[in-house]
């Protein structure tokens, strides 16, 4: 059955201050993966690919930050069922008009799913926002039954300053209540999060410029990295 997630005057939600809370920013979204971000885009599903394919149980996926989600109808494409979660009305707005699986208005702290719904969870860009990350991974493997892959903006990346410049001058709202993560520290977090458990960590990096001879590499620099946590 049809619903309106969001009234469509409605601008912003709750007087929250995220980009993702604000329809000046999430009606363009999509736009950006058309225009200046369509290679890096092509790249990290590339790489997201090659990850979760590295455990060839997963044949269902619940992406939660899926925004509009772009990710979450291309899943598909290497034979994996995905469902979508997120918890802006506005951004799973346009990803009703854009998918036809199913989508779930919640807070990934508290995933409003059995334990072992999926096969796995998937974070795409979204993970660096959580104010809990610890109870967001637990959370993840809660309802994941073998997987949770992590597509993460990369610490080690150049454009971390420009970033943070932009901010600074008040011209870059994207990042302001975002933490970023290198394999490094995400590996960190997991451990401290999945303790108890026996799981193995696999990652790889892209985001790197045009004119280097490699784009995706076992080095923890670039913009993008992937990182799939496999339960044994």
């Amino acid at each position: 059955m049809a619903f309106n997630l969001v009234n469509s005057e409605l601008r912003n939600w709750q007087s929250r201050k995220e980009w993702f809370f604000n329809r000046d920013h999430t009606d363009t979204y999509e736009l950006w993966y058309e225009g200046r971000y369509k290679r890096a885009e092509v790249w990290q599903k590339k790489i997201m690919g090659d990850l979760i394919q590295l455990d060839p149980r997963v044949k269902t996926l619940l992406e939660f930050g899926c925004g509009t989600t772009r990710f979450t109808r291309w899943w598909h494409n290497i034979n994996i069922e995905a469902s979508g979660g997120d918890i802006s009305p506005f951004m799973l707005a346009q990803g009703r008009r854009l998918f036809n699986g199913d989508l779930v208005l919640a807070d990934s702290h508290h995933m409003p799913f059995k334990d072992n719904t999926f096969d796995a969870l998937a974070f795409i860009t979204t993970f660096e926002y959580y104010r809990d990350p610890v109870q967001v991974i637990r959370e993840a493997a809660r309802v994941a039954r073998h997987s949770i892959a992590f597509g993460m903006m990369n610490r080690n990346s150049p454009k971390i300053v420009r970033r943070r410049v932009q901010q600074f001058f008040g011209k870059n709202p994207f990042y302001v209540t975002a933490t970023f993560y290198t394999p490094a520290t995400l590996t960190s977090l997991i451990h401290k999060a999945l303790q108890g458990r026996d799981y193995t960590i696999e990652w790889k990096c892209t985001g790197l410029p045009k004119w280097f001879p490699v784009q995706e590499w076992k080095q923890p620099y670039g913009d993008f990295f992937g990182l799939l946590v496999k339960f044994k």
